[in-house]
């Protein structure tokens, strides 16, 4: 199923600036029992998007209003929410007024398998490079190619994986933020440069508050990250899976992963959000 700007059809304007600039944002979330998982938080992000796009924020319950016509009967399943800056002529001058297109999907919730949670999953580090951009950095943009080209590297051995950017920092893999438990210290990439803020990497720093674990957010090196002691990686459909392998090193479910997940199961649990 699929709403275009509250009309279930799926064809798009041609002029559309999101197909010729990808000219806009996207949030993907997990739809459990009819309900939007973390949605205040996903449309916290995207509105935080829309400010740096300059691109019109739509009334909140119209968007609200369109995620429960498509969720409100699915058990499980993905939404993904994308704004664009809407049609415009040729070149890069925003159309005036902005009327930006709001595009609502329904996806089958992904059918991975059990023992990526449970025993960890197989990453590597790609060669494409991460771009510079500070005020790009953090946001869910439409424009995904350096992931696009870093996912292409690998086939079904690898579940996984990582990217640099230009000044040789891990930043994130190609779909998911990354965290490494080293000496009992909780560490994840700043995201100043480059990179998404995802959802839930956001939730996971929240929980290391509320549970006194230490953390720190700060630049990381491959070296450092092969020193880990554990590592694993999060989006908001995955949850969290751990890293079993990395570049021909192994890694054990340590026992601060699983507290994570145990935290993480409890917050998701007693998380309000707003309901669909």
């Amino acid at each position: 199923m699929i709403l275009i700007n509250g009309e279930q059809r799926d064809t798009l304007e041609i002029t559309d600036r999101g197909l010729h600039y990808g000219d806009g944002l996207f949030e993907t979330i997990e739809i459990v029992q009819g309900q939007p998982v973390f949605l205040t938080q996903h449309l916290a992000r995207l509105k935080i998007g829309c400010q740096v796009l300059r691109i019109p924020y739509p009334k909140e319950a119209l968007l609200l209003d369109e995620i429960h016509q498509i969720c409100h009967s699915v058990v499980h399943g993905v939404v993904k929410l994308m704004l664009t800056r809407g049609s415009g002529g040729r070149g890069y001058r925003q159309p005036e007024p902005i009327q930006a297109t709001r595009l609502v999907f329904l996806y089958p919730f992904p059918k991975y398998p059990v023992n990526y949670k449970n025993e960890g999953i197989k990453a590597l580090f790609c060669t494409s490079r991460l771009g510079l951009n500070p005020v790009l950095a953090g946001i869910k943009h439409n424009n995904r190619l350096e992931q696009v080209l870093a996912r292409a590297e690998w086939q079904d051995e690898f579940q996984e994986g990582l990217m640099l950017n230009l000044n040789e920092h891990v930043i994130e893999g190609t779909m998911t933020n990354l965290f490494v438990v080293k000496d009992g210290v909780l560490y994840t990439p700043e995201i100043i440069l480059s990179g998404v803020k995802g959802v839930l990497r956001e939730i996971i720093l929240e929980i290391a508050k509320i549970n006194n674990i230490p953390f720190k957010v700060t630049s990381l090196t491959q070296d450092f990250i092969l020193l880990a002691d554990e590592l694993f990686v999060t989006n908001s459909v995955i949850g969290i899976w751990p890293i079993k392998s990395l570049a021909g090193k192994s890694y054990a479910l340590g026992s601060w992963t699983q507290k994570i997940i145990h935290y993480l199961a409890e917050y998701k649990i007693s998380d309000q959000g707003t309901a669909c």
